[in-house]
């Protein structure tokens, strides 16, 4: 073996013009591969510790997925056109939902949530006109912002990271909020005025029906952390959120109708359903007035509005989320969607990523077309050291003809030629992983930082950063060599054909 390393060597030396082409085109391969699969693992590994830190927790508990929808704590994605953003419904049969989780080992700490959009505003009333007039505002610009309300005894014991520039947390039972700094200033710039602790603020669902109500503002606070992909916030009590939220009586409330009421009114004629319009109208003259009836006359017409009262407040006890942090996340996903799939419950146990489709979904989206763009590049490489690769063997037809005049097998011409590709491949992953660190250590000493949400959003943080891993180095060289191996397949066959009568032949 040591004398087929030596003869590899001499032959990679001899052809400097092919094993420079070849070797170019791995180490520039090998290079883009290992920065591509460090910035993706940063971004990964940036937005797992975000948001299992301060959003999502570490196991996340929501009703199923209704049918063409994906729920996440930031709303309902939705696959269906139409003209209203879905509300997230309240978990079902939340007491032995919570039941199961008290009974359930490993989780160090829970809370339940509740999730909206809304935009704030200030005034007598919600003027949008200011959103309308403007064509230089941005999506930034816009007080546009997620609304959060936890359980008041365990979410600031879960999620204890905030901080505050003045102000504090919302009191119990009140209409207060707290906004985080981004929302202030988009405030700010949209409607160039100042906003300061204890304004009264109108906040309007954004994914509700034009929901709308008084908030008085008690806290401002910085994000956790400043380049988060996390959209801008307001935290509040759970009573305000339920009505952003649509959680109220009516939206879980099903009345059965008596079995003697007969729905159908396909044999009714027009005068069955409305009756004669003169009966219905009367005598209508100048001299009466249809608004001059009372009250009393409307009231009856109307009914007994008290079902229709308490069905619209909001259900004190309804929750969109249970979050948790565990020990050992795994087996504890396990284990809860075995009991709760056992009780028939219609609820779904989701890691953080997927509490965080809405973020973690763009950065896989991301990710999957890097892959596609990267199997591209490599088969694109692979066939241009096929390629040249045969014509080598072209070229060295006399060589390998006089070494099988010699006496060398087969076997032996396809050691070596393999020998030859795995030293090249190899050296040239090597400088290409040293390459790949030299130009992510420049670039991560930048600290470049993007700002706009949007951007943001989509790839993980506002921070750009190379992260790479032992693993990747190792898998990439792996691949590389595997690659290469099958790209000289073909030339192998090509070299083995070539007899000492044919090497003799094009000498001549």
């Amino acid at each position: 073996m040591k004398e087929i390393i030596k003869l590899a060597m001499r032959n990679l030396k001899e052809h400097k013009s092919k094993t420079i082409i070849i070797a170019l085109f791995l180490i520039f391969g090998i290079a883009i591969v290992v920065m591509g699969n460090s910035f993706l693992e940063s971004v990964n590994r940036g937005l797992e510790k975000d948001f299992r830190a301060n959003y999502t927790g570490d196991i996340a508990i929501a009703i199923k997925n209704p049918k063409g929808t994906i729920i996440d704590i930031f709303g309902m994605n939705s696959t269906n056109i139409s003209t209203e953003i879905p509300q997230i419904p309240a978990i079902p049969d939340l007491e032995k939902v919570q039941k199961i989780v008290d009974e359930t080992d490993g989780i160090k700490k829970q809370t339940k949530l509740i999730s909206a959009q809304v935009l704030v505003a200030k005034g007598l009333e919600m003027d949008l006109s200011a959103i309308a007039d403007r064509d230089d505002l941005g999506f930034d610009d816009l007080p546009i912002s997620m609304l959060f309300a936890g359980e008041a005894d365990t979410y600031w014991n879960t999620f204890p990271s905030v901080n505050f520039v003045e102000g504090t947390y919302p009191a119990p039972g009140t209409n207060e909020i707290m906004i985080d700094t981004r929302v202030k200033n988009a405030f700010i710039s949209l409607y160039q005025e100042d906003l300061n602790i204890g304004d009264t603020l109108l906040i309007m669902g954004a994914n509700s029906k034009g929901v709308i109500r008084e908030a008085k503002l008690v806290g401002v606070f910085n994000p956790p952390n400043e380049n988060s992909a996390m959209f801008q916030i307001i935290y509040c009590n759970p009573e305000l959120a339920r009505s952003f939220a649509d959680l109220t009586y009516a939206a879980s409330f099903k009345e059965e109708l008596p079995d003697s009421v007969d729905l159908s009114i396909s044999e009714l004629s027009e005068d069955d359903l409305f009756g004669d319009s003169e009966d219905f109208f009367g005598d209508i003259s100048e001299d009466h007035d249809i608004l001059a009836a009372n009250t009393t006359d409307f009231d009856a017409i109307l009914g007994d509005t008290t079902l229709r009262d308490q069905l619209n407040k909001t259900d004190d006890g309804s929750w969109q989320f249970i979050l948790m942090k565990a020990d050992k996340e795994k087996e504890t996903i396990a284990e809860l969607r075995e009991k709760f799939q056992a009780e028939d419950l219609n609820v779904q146990v989701m890691d953080w990523k997927q509490a965080a489709y809405s973020y973690s979904g763009s950065v896989e989206g991301i990710g999957l077309v890097f892959n596609i763009l990267i199997i591209i590049l490599a088969i694109v490489v692979f066939i241009i050291i096929m390629n040249t690769m045969t014509v080598s063997v072209i070229e060295r037809t006399s060589e390998i003809g006089t070494m099988r005049a010699i006496g060398a097998g087969k076997k032996f011409v396809k050691t070596l030629f393999s020998t030859e590709t795995f030293i090249l491949t190899f050296i040239s992953a090597i400088i290409g992983v040293i390459i790949a660190f030299i130009a992510m250590t420049i670039f991560n000493s930048c600290n470049i930082v993007i700002t706009n949400s949007i951007a943001k959003m989509i790839l993980g943080g506002g921070l750009l950063h190379f992260s790479p891993t032992f693993k990747i180095i190792i898998v990439t060289i792996i691949i590389a060599l595997c690659g290469s191996l099958l790209s000289n397949i073909y030339p192998v066959r090509s070299a083995l054909k070539i007899t000492p009568l044919k090497a003799l032949s094009s000498g001549n």
